[in-house]
């Protein structure tokens, strides 16, 4: 059963033409596949799709390339789209168009990635649970909710448990707020990799085996990864085993990692708890792997970690040569760790320094020493000083989206 509502009025959105704004309430029930995909194929722009309250049973992947369109369910715990039976590893729902609001929903047991969106301008993920009810394992998908190449992005009161990767991911993405926000049980909680402008806070990160991670990446379309905001988030307790599957780059964060920032620049990291992290609070790394892009920077850099609420963390890392740095520089690792990598071999073959400009008063800091990028933390000579304040860095300006995404 397909039930249509018209609204006689127009309305006008940022991300197209005016259009007829109308509700197509989909209930749960028999055939739910077809009927919910069908309502999404014959959406026009300004048209709501509205799940009814229930358990929708789906085979196959969902996809939306039409602009403008609200899919809202009844809410979270209440709409259940169910993917137990779903046919193949792809996205279970992937969306292609611009000015999409997703919402009032929980997805299980996605056999690929969850809530996708790729190459969309203005994508808002607002109240949803994305979760694999089985627990943490490497064969789970492996992102909850994933917008990629896309621009004008917001992710809102958003929780998902047990990704293989990343719960929250925004990868290649210009313009983004993750906030309000739960990530537990997955291996990376929150990840912003090759962005361009983030602001993370007021998030739960906790029992992932990393909890936030800004990264940025060689050899994609979208590279230099910079301005990046992470404040006000709790990062507690990130204790779950890495469960990615071998090859992934995840598969390498150590498990108990709070805060990580690897070869991104301009990263402000400010105002956060981080407590309970046995391998590090926060560390700043090189890129470790080979790599032969020549636009590629491997280094963090123009980073500031202060005025951070600090517990107990590093007591028990299990990094290579994490446990003896430990021991030499006391027992247990200081709040803040860097590799003090400043310099790499471009792949044209001559070697790149480039000072790291580092403004960490949250101290001490452990400085690892190993200079050149690739060196293995087991060739740390570590130094423990009080700050790191080798550059006077502005923090970059608050995102802002466009009117009317931001509500």
């Amino acid at each position: 059963m397909r039930l249509v509502t018209l609204f006689a009025v127009t309305t006008l959105s940022a991300f197209g033409a005016p259009a007829f704004a109308a509700t197509v309430d989909v209930p749960a029930g028999a055939n739910a596949q077809e009927r919910l995909q069908t309502a999404l194929i014959d959406a026009k722009p300004g048209d709501t799709v509205r799940l009814g309250a229930g358990r929708f049973e789906l085979s196959e992947g969902l996809s939306l390339d039409v602009a403008n369109v609200t899919v809202a369910g009844a809410g979270e715990g209440k709409t259940i789209l169910a993917f137990d039976g779903q046919l193949g590893a792809g996205d279970a729902f992937l969306i292609t168009s611009s000015g999409v609001v997703v919402s009032d929903f929980t997805m299980q047991n996605a056999k690929g990635d969850g809530v996708k969106s790729k190459g969309a301008d203005g994508i808002s993920l607002l109240r949803l649970t994305v979760e694999w009810t089985g627990g943490p394992k490497a064969s789970n998908g492996s992102y909850g909710v994933y917008p990629v190449a896309s621009s004008n992005v917001l992710i809102d009161h958003v929780t998902v448990r047990g990704a293989s990767d990343a719960g929250i991911y925004v990868g290649q993405s210009r313009n983004i707020v993750v906030r309000n926000s739960r990530a537990e049980f997955n291996v990376a909680g929150i990840e912003i990799e090759n962005c361009y402008g983030a602001d993370v806070h007021d998030n739960v990160a906790t029992h992932n085996a990393g909890g936030i991670l800004v990264f940025d990446l060689p050899g994609l379309p979208q590279m230099g990864g910079h301005s990046t905001r992470v404040f006000h988030n709790e990062v507690v307790n990130n204790d779950t085993p890495n469960f990615a599957p071998r090859g992934n780059i995840v598969a390498g964060v150590p498990t108990g990692t709070g805060v990580m920032v690897m070869a991104n620049r301009d990263i402000h990291v400010f105002d956060n708890h981080i407590d309970g992290n046995a391998s590090a609070g926060v560390m700043l790394v090189a890129y470790l792997q080979t790599f032969t892009d020549p636009r590629y920077i491997p280094l963090p850099r123009d980073i500031v970690v202060r005025s951070n609420r600090f517990g107990r963390n590093g007591f028990a890392a299990v990094w290579p040569g994490g446990a003896e740095v430990a021991a030499a520089v006391g027992g247990s690792l200081p709040p803040v760790i860097w590799d003090g990598v400043d310099t790499y071999t471009h792949p044209g073959g001559a070697a790149e320094t480039i000072p790291a400009r580092l403004a960490v008063s949250d101290g001490p800091v452990v400085n690892l020493r190993l200079k050149t990028q690739g060196a293995p933390a087991t060739a740390a000579q570590p130094t423990v000083v009080p700050n790191l304040i080798t550059g006077d860095l502005r923090e970059p300006p608050a995102i802002v989206l466009p009117a009317g995404q931001d509500r």
